[in-house]
């Protein structure tokens, strides 16, 4: 089954480090969606993956995550 996290951050250089470290973990860009007006990145994963990406969605310091 298939999830999207969505995590908000208060600038774009933590939404631009979040996207990287996921491309560099080995995630496909095309599950990464970037939301420069909110500060948001949405990650459309399996539920296997859910607990390594939310480590790396929560490093980064988000203001609100679901």
């Amino acid at each position: 089954m298939t999830r999207t996290i969505t995590a908000t951050y208060e600038n774009r250089d933590a939404l631009a480090n979040v996207f990287d470290e996921l491309i560099n973990d080995g995630l496909d860009r095309e599950k990464i969606y970037l939301d420069d007006d909110h500060l948001q990145v949405k990650v459309m994963i399996p539920n296997a993956i859910e607990p390594e990406i939310s480590s790396i969605l929560k490093r980064h310091h988000p203001t609100e995550m679901h």
